[in-house]
């Protein structure tokens, strides 16, 4: 039986009682302080004051604690919209939103479904938002905007990650190369980089990200409209 089916062990007098909710909440303080390299049963039973063993009661493995997390966000992605673009918008937005606030949640997004009561009514709301599309449409138009959400995340958080490693953000980076690029522009060998580098606006992160959204949903709308 899957981790969302399971009861939770009865309440019985102890010094310290504990819960789904008290040890998912104790884990993500965890993974926000230190990343997904902190959480371990050992760190979270500690955090919480407890022997791991009590949280056997409630979960399986270090797997299913992880689902509960990311199924924990899913409570906070909240889309809203009038109109199938408005929601995919949203979607992507609050979901790009949520992997900022809790960066080890870009780790953990893609590959198969997330299954739990929060990502299954995240996608009831998106999926009823999408009742005009073509029925053969809809999942493949949500894994579209998902991939390309997650794909912008992790390049945000990388760098992130990268700048905290370093010690230098974008601007100091990019001063650093600078002359070796110019060097190699100069070459001739590479004219159309050449060009985008030089003449082409230089977006922030949120621009980017917006903006490669839109196109995204233009050839959406462009494809459903055929």
């Amino acid at each position: 039986m899957l981790v969302w089916e399971r009861p939770e062990p009865p309440n019985r007098p102890v010094p310290t009682p504990l819960s789904r909710e008290r040890i998912v909440g104790a884990a993500i303080r965890l993974a926000d302080a230190d990343g997904l390299e902190a959480v371990s049963l050992r760190k979270v039973a500690a955090a919480l004051g407890v022997g791991p063993m009590r949280l056997y009661g409630y979960i399986d493995s270090k797997e299913e604690l992880l689902d509960l997390m990311v199924d924990a966000m899913y409570a906070e992605i909240r889309p809203a919209g009038d109109g199938w673009r408005d929601m995919l918008r949203s979607l992507a937005e609050t979901t790009r939103q949520a992997a900022h606030e809790h960066e080890w949640l870009a780790d953990l997004l893609g590959g198969r479904p997330q299954l739990g009561p929060h990502a299954l009514a995240n996608g009831e709301t998106v999926v009823a938002a999408l009742g005009d599309l073509d029925v053969d449409a809809v999942m493949p138009v949500v894994a579209a905007v998902n991939a390309y959400v997650i794909g912008a995340v992790r390049r945000e958080i990388a760098e992130r990650r990268a700048e905290r490693a370093t010690g230098m953000d974008e601007k100091h980076w990019q001063a650093t190369l600078g002359p070796y690029l110019m060097r190699t522009f100069a070459t001739g060998r590479f004219p159309a980089l050449s060009t985008v580098v030089r003449d082409a606006a230089h977006l922030d992160a949120d621009h980017t990200f917006r903006l490669g959204l839109d196109c995204l949903l233009d050839g959406i709308e462009a494809r459903t409209a055929r």
